[in-house]
């Protein structure tokens, strides 16, 4: 088992990040879909093909795609977008469920209800607003994936990580769901151990990415309907609070969660680190001193007032922004607009020698922690190259959990997983 390679089925995969972590780390994607339906040209899957080759590769609707056209895994990844999961109704004749069409998470769940060989285990990541949407039902959509993967067999866990907070690059807050099905040794091993532990000590979460927490005396718990739709229709009707914390595992439809705090005391990689020399930086990217003024408007705090369609007045807000941003902290979160020379209260400014400037692909690159130039080729444009990094992840975070992964499974597995 040392070096057995673990097969990866890759899901919304973007330009790669995912697979750039999860390679470093005996994992081998062996195949991968991406596709994006607001676009002519598929600029994310041309990229992932000049990267990765286009064998085994899937340009196609991932709603299209029959499950036996996907091969069987060890590992299903999938970076899913985040939408409204509620369910329309239960089907009477199928062993499925029926949510909102369109919705992508259904389509995960369609292959692993599909696959008679499930993957063993699930490595999923979405925005940190999962765990509390939506607004009137606080925690239902993710009640709601719960409650589907126990269905299919898994034990779930999950942490909401900041990268910037154990030293990477970014200030990058993501929720990452790890799952582990009942046909594994980890599964056994999760089951009969101490969940506290579990979260705080030796998962694979904690293993990789430690936390202190304030109350080690208890573990709050709750548990889930086992009607999806009953979740879908009740779950924490007008709450003020999701019962999800930053941190949980969730074991035959019994839920543990708490609030952890990240303990790191390792070295810190701040955003005038991943600069590129100044000759390298193309004039296109300083700010013109007749536009200055423009940014200055934009970064600060201001208020006015404003009228809503129905004729209410009331008064907008804004807080100040960093104008430039520090170069001693890591960076802000990139955004999909971070890409052109338009002024924006959101995209970076940084100061240097020769004036104030955006930051170039290159460096959006490094605080996603992707090689340089990774995003570039023939007819990509910049601003196309920015928005990538904006829908990314960050792959220092895929390879720290990927690594403690593949130890837990070596660790508890035997030779013939």
């Amino acid at each position: 088992m040392k070096n057995k390679v673990l097969e990866v089925v890759e899901l919304f995969a973007g330009v790669g990040g995912f697979r750039l972590g999860l390679e470093k780390n005996n994992y081998r994607v062996i195949w991968s879909n991406q596709w994006e339906p607001s676009t002519k040209t598929q600029h994310a899957s041309i990229v992932y093909e000049a990267r990765f080759g286009s064998e085994n590769h899937s340009n196609e609707d991932i709603t299209t795609v029959p499950t036996n056209n996907i091969p069987d895994c060890d590992v299903l990844c999938a970076g899913f977008p985040c939408q409204d999961y509620s369910v329309a109704t239960t089907l009477n004749n199928s062993k499925g469920l029926k949510g909102k069409k369109g919705v992508l998470w259904w389509s995960i769940h369609r292959i692993l209800e599909e696959k008679e060989n499930k993957p063993k285990y699930l490595f999923l990541e979405n925005v940190d607003r999962l765990l509390k949407s939506p607004v009137n039902q606080r925690g239902r959509d993710f009640a709601i994936m719960l409650q589907s993967l126990n269905k299919l067999g898994y034990i779930v866990e999950w942490r909401v990580i900041n990268a910037a907070e154990y030293g990477m690059p970014q200030r990058r807050r993501r929720v990452f769901i790890l799952g582990y099905h009942k046909s594994t040794k980890l599964y056994e091993q999760l089951y009969s151990k101490n969940k506290l532990t579990c979260l705080t000590k030796s998962g694979v979460f904690a293993k990789s990415f430690p936390v202190e927490v304030e109350n080690t005396l208890s573990l709050p718990s709750f548990e889930l309907k086992k009607d999806i739709t009953v979740i879908s229709n009740t779950f924490n009707i007008n709450g003020k609070d999701s019962p999800f914390q930053n941190t949980g595992i969730m074991i035959n439809g019994i839920v543990n969660t708490l609030k952890t705090m990240p303990y790191y005391k390792g070295k810190h990689t701040v955003l005038g680190d991943v600069l590129q020399n100044e000759e390298e930086v193309d004039s296109l990217f300083y700010i013109s001193k007749e536009d200055q003024r423009r940014w200055e408007y934009l970064k600060d705090a201001k208020s006015y007032e404003r009228i809503s369609k129905d004729g209410h007045k009331y008064i907008y807000s804004e807080g100040g922004m960093n104008y430039p941003d520090a170069l001693d902290k890591p960076s802000r979160t990139i955004i999909t607009g971070e890409g052109g020379k338009s002024p924006s209260r959101f995209k970076h400014v940084i100061q240097t020698e020769k004036g104030l400037r955006r930051l170039t692909p290159v460096e959006l690159e490094r605080l996603n922690m992707f090689p340089d130039n990774h995003t570039k080729g023939e007819g990509i444009t910049d601003s196309r190259r920015a928005f990538f990094m904006g829908n990314a992840l960050v792959v220092g975070v895929v390879d720290r959990l990927s690594k403690e992964l593949y130890n837990q499974i070596y660790k508890y597995e035997d030779s013939s997983i």
